[in-house]
């Protein structure tokens, strides 16, 4: 059985390295999601009858996926596919919130302070030249950062939707939705507080 993603330890510098960033979700789910007919294959136990000579005999169109034990595919959701799930989302969910807290460490900040005073400076003319008035401010890490988040929240959904398909193929059809069943798996694991 595949492992889960571990979670990376989370700073805002972890964050702003967009490229960790992109490479920790990238890896997660190139070991969990994008491979998940391999997950779920080996999840299915070898006949224990041996070889049938006669299962040759006749050619079928495609053979149909084996159905994987109930236990099994519950074992794999709880152990390897929802924490993965769950350590991707903590480090989206952190990010974000770096994003949104101001930054006082942005180095880029007085640069694109010097650019918008001279860009409030400047006299444009557009008769003479019609692209004088364009003007670029950089942005800020921060907004940079909010962006890469909302991107790859968009992918995680696609993926996600996507493992959660093949998943209900091979392990018998969840009327669930793969955002109710991470919810109650997450709801299982909450610690139990005494009323």
């Amino acid at each position: 059985m595949a492992l889960p993603s571990t979670q990376p330890s989370l700073s805002p510098h972890f964050c702003f390295s967009s490229g960790t960033v992109r490479d920790f979700l990238r890896l997660s789910r190139a070991s969990i999601d994008d491979s998940i007919a391999q997950n779920l294959n080996a999840l299915v136990t070898p006949s224990r009858s041996g070889f049938d000579p006669s299962s040759t005999s006749q050619r079928a169109a495609r053979p149909m996926p084996r159905q994987i034990d109930d236990r099994a595919c519950s074992d794999f959701k709880d152990k390897v596919l929802f924490p993965s799930w769950q350590a991707r989302t903590e480090v989206l969910n952190y990010c974000a919130l770096v994003a949104a807290s101001p930054d006082p460490e942005d180095p880029s900040r007085t640069l694109r302070e010097m650019e918008n005073q001279k860009d409030r400076e400047r006299v444009v003319d557009e008769r003479l030249d019609p692209y004088s008035g364009r003007f670029f401010p950089r942005e800020a890490r921060t907004e940079r950062l909010a962006s890469l988040v909302r991107q790859e929240r968009g992918i995680e959904g696609i993926v996600r939707q996507r493992t959660w398909k093949v998943i209900n193929e091979r392990c018998g059809d969840s009327t669930d939705t793969w955002e109710d069943a991470a919810r109650a798996w997450s709801k299982s694991r909450a610690p139990k507080t005494l009323v």
